[in-house]
């Protein structure tokens, strides 16, 4: 069997060109926000909000996925929304616009994610689930090396210019929704559709339904996300060590091209070794990071931190959707991926808002090493679980 099927293809290229626009902003975030008036706490509400609706339409839209039957729709309007949004942010600098496109954004990865996860995961085995997560996290993040080196190349000749590259970030989100125009249903990806409406919330359901081993893994992940907060404190925290706008740029495409790099390799690893044991390490790599970036102000040492950084993201954010969809019903992957991230993303916002205010009331290291060591707990956590809660079952 072809492991890398067009349908892989198409859609790691898709996400390629989308985080390409995406990431061409995200480095540069932070300072834009701080430079229109920003606090360090608004921030991480901002991001934290952001990513909770993003995460409500993802269990909503896999549910509906799952029960029209379709993907593909789900896939291509997703795609679309996202790059939509880019432009919005140069328009205008209003604190509820800037919400507003941000959660534009959001909302076009609620649309697509559990669609997209679940075409991938009907074109691989349980036996090659993880290579193929890999292969596609790996093309998303190649996309995430292009677009911060278009945004430091910008920065050199145009320094603090940012509304610019909103205006940019629009043509790599063109070139994805041309790109998603030739994906097609095929009969590996669909499901039957039920017929039933689907009410916002209706996702919530699944929980309850779901198999025992799908709710030990997700509980153990979400408590993760809890206390996993966004990037951007990461790069405040480089910013705020004495590094410069290029440099913490610079950084942050050094993370993405390792992740890049090691993301197909590490899937592979998973598939030969065992999900949950590149899953541990990983999450063991999250907590050194943490715990150094709380005492670190070299140049050379967060570099290697970010390189630790980036091996983490590799070990964990693909594996852990081919692990879910390696122990659900094929008809329910959109709705078990989209019910994971909708609490993930729920997760997201408490963490983000939670190390903003540790970050303001204690200052950064403590934010960075409770956050460590909450890590430290979850992966204790994995490590006593029994092996057949987290290995793949065969569901009728």
């Amino acid at each position: 069997m072809k492991v890398i099927s067009r349908s892989v293809w198409l859609l790691s290229l898709i996400s390629l060109f989308t985080d390409a626009a995406s990431e061409m902003l995200y480095p540069i975030m932070p300072m834009f926000l701080k430079s229109i008036g920003f606090s360090i706490v608004l921030i991480g509400i901002l991001e934290g909000l952001a990513e909770a609706v993003a995460g409500l339409s993802k269990g909503y839209f896999g549910k509906l996925s799952d029960s029209t039957g379709r993907r593909v729709p789900f896939v291509q309007a997703g795609y679309a929304l996202s790059a939509l949004s880019k432009p919005m942010m140069a328009l205008w600098i209003a604190p509820l616009w800037i919400f507003f496109a941000r959660t534009t954004d959001r909302v076009g990865k609620g649309l697509r994610t559990g669609a997209r996860d679940a075409l991938l995961s009907a074109e691989a085995t349980p036996a090659n689930k993880a290579t193929v997560f890999g292969f596609h996290r790996s093309m998303d993040t190649l996309g995430a090396v292009i677009g911060p080196v278009i945004a430091l190349v910008y920065l050199y000749f145009y320094p603090g210019n940012y509304k610019t590259l909103f205006l940019l970030a629009f043509i790599p989100g063109v070139l994805a929704i041309l790109v998603s125009l030739f994906i097609k249903e095929s009969g590996k990806a669909s499901v039957i559709s039920n017929g039933k409406p689907v009410s916002f919330f209706s996702f919530l359901h699944y929980w309850k339904t779901s198999p025992v081993s799908y709710r030990k893994l997700v509980a153990g992940l979400l408590v993760f996300a809890l206390f996993n907060s966004s990037d951007v404190f990461l790069l405040l925290q480089a910013k705020q060590s004495g590094l410069g706008d290029t440099q913490v740029i610079g950084i942050y495409i050094f993370y993405n091209l390792v992740y890049a790099l090691f993301a197909l390799p590490l899937g592979m690893l998973a598939d030969k070794w065992g999900i949950k044991m590149i899953f541990i390490s990983g999450l063991g790599l999250f907590a050194i990071v943490y715990g150094g970036m709380a005492f670190s102000h070299s140049f050379w040492v967060i570099g290697f931190l970010f390189f630790l950084y980036g091996l983490y993201a590799a070990a964990t954010e693909g594996i852990a959707k081919a692990w879910i969809s390696n122990i659900v019903r094929k008809e329910d992957t959109a709705t078990a991926i989209g019910t994971f991230s909708g609490f993930q993303s729920i997760c997201a916002l408490l963490a983000s808002s939670l190390t903003g205010i540790i970050w303001y009331t204690w200052g950064s290291a403590a934010a960075f090493l409770f956050t460590a060591t909450m890590s430290v707990v979850v992966l204790l956590y994995f490590l006593t679980l029994q092996k057949p809660a987290l290995e793949s079952v065969k569901l009728p």
